[in-house]
């Protein structure tokens, strides 16, 4: 039974429990709680992963112990003066919360990438000198005011995509690659929608001599997300309030070869002190992607690994289909973390705030993603590939057992121990009865 209270009396609790049922907090806005606590409901794991800057957002406390739910706004090309030019595409996303702010800025003007950038002020705000960064040298052209209050930044570049087939199981043929800093991109201000805060880059390539994508695409998709919670489509990401996802889309592309199978390459860049490290978890959970139990997060941590600062992060699945089902999952490998063999950054936005300084200022490192099983045969079918990833600031959110499979495995290690419990005590009076029917010798 849980103690009554009233919901205009502020109510102290234990320091370390964590909420569950953030719909509560409307009956009682007014609770005093720390930002892991929320009194007296059923506790469970909250999917939320408090970090330095953002602690949990679903609770409605006093402004000394947690922040509000940070607000989000999406601008297209800020400070824009000239006209619309569907080549210029840059989506500048802000979460402010009370004591600090977090700034994703996505972009196709080069390769199609995203610049994070977390500060301490919930004030901060882009610039941009356009003229510069349209230049062939935008070194210098986008910074975050006021300077002093950036806590951290890194960039992610989606930079090239390779397509190959097997004729064996020894020999791949690999066509030329597509070079994503020369794909022709549509405005991304078409399909902002500040209600639901997603947006889309679509685009093809400039030059396509067998026509592949005469009827296709290539696109990002991007969710940016206001508070924690989990994804209802497959392959189910857990996301906080400090993250935002990415979705690559392959559609109506013709294959060059019987059985291709493609290869995503993802640059990061990351400023001086920190450092890019893969890790690979393995859970024996599939509940929410089910036949997949393992998760790849490629993190930005400190030199001394004591702190993530940002992540990117995925499940080792794709789909083929734009509804998809378990049927329609496709292998999803990863390749060795590495020096990117071009150091250049290929997104103007990514060049325009980390400078030409590499090796010095920043470090880059390149991944290749890979999709496709065996045969090869998963985009041959249907014509559509599709893989999400989550970004964001700090550690990467981890997967825990949700309270009804810790129910059904307490169910299902108790249901036997209770059994053995009954069977050794029906044993024990059955033992007991028996010698108590002979008479006792005097």
């Amino acid at each position: 039974m849980h103690p009554s209270f009233s919901p205009s009396v502020p109510t102290s609790v234990h320091p370390y429990l964590h909420p569950s049922l953030s719909q509560h907090i409307h009956r009682y806005p007014s609770l005093s709680v720390s930002p892991l606590i929320h009194p007296f409901l059923p506790w469970s794991v909250c999917p939320y992963i408090p970090t330095s800057l953002h602690p949990c957002p679903c609770l409605s406390v006093r402004p000394y112990l947690c922040p509000s739910i940070p607000q989000i706004s999406m601008q297209y090309n800020p400070g824009w003066n000239g006209s619309s030019v569907s080549s210029v595409n840059v989506l500048h996303v802000r979460a402010v919360g009370r004591g600090d702010s977090l700034h994703y800025v996505w972009s196709s003007i080069g390769a199609p990438s995203v610049l994070l950038v977390a500060t301490s002020s919930p004030s901060s705000a882009l610039s941009i000198d356009w003229s510069r960064l349209l230049s062939p040298a935008p070194a210098g052209a986008v910074w975050i005011e006021p300077p002093g209050s950036v806590v951290h930044a890194a960039a992610v570049v989606f930079t090239k995509l390779f397509e190959y087939s097997k004729a064996d199981a020894s020999e791949a043929v690999f066509y030329p690659s597509y070079d994503l800093s020369n794909f022709s991109w549509d405005s991304i201000n078409r399909t902002v929608n500040h209600t639901a805060l997603t947006a889309e880059l679509r685009g093809v390539p400039n030059s396509d001599p067998g026509s592949s994508f005469s009827n296709g695409s290539l696109a990002f998709r991007v969710t940016a997300y206001g508070s924690g919670g989990r994804d209802g489509a497959p392959p189910g990401l857990l996301h906080t309030a400090n993250s935002s996802k990415v979705e690559f889309v392959l559609a109506g592309a013709a294959p060059r070869g019987n059985g291709s199978r493609f290869v995503l390459e993802v640059t990061t860049v990351q400023e001086r002190g920190a450092a890019s490290r893969l890790h690979s978890a393995r859970s024996i959970d599939d509940e929410y992607t089910p036949t997949i139990f393992k998760t790849l997060s490629l993190v930005a941590e400190s030199q001394n690994g004591s702190s993530a600062l940002s992540f990117l992060q995925w499940k080792a699945t794709a789909y083929g289909s734009r509804h998809p089902t378990r049927a329609d999952g496709i292998q999803c490998h990863a390749g060795g973390l590495r020096a990117a063999s071009d150091p250049r950054l290929r997104s103007a936005v990514v060049r325009a705030y980390f400078g030409d300084g590499a090796g010095g200022a920043y470090s880059v490192s390149a991944i290749n993603v890979s999709f496709g099983g065996e045969d090869g045969g998963a985009y041959q079918e249907k014509r559509y590939l599709s893989w999400s990833a989550l970004l964001g600031f700090g550690p990467p959110p981890e997967d825990s057992f949700s309270p009804l499979i810790i129910s059904i495995a307490a169910a299902a290690l108790g249901a036997p121990l209770l059994l053995l419990l009954l069977g050794a005590a029906a044993l024990l009076c059955a033992k007991r009865r028996r010698y108590s029917e002979y008479e006792p010798i005097n």
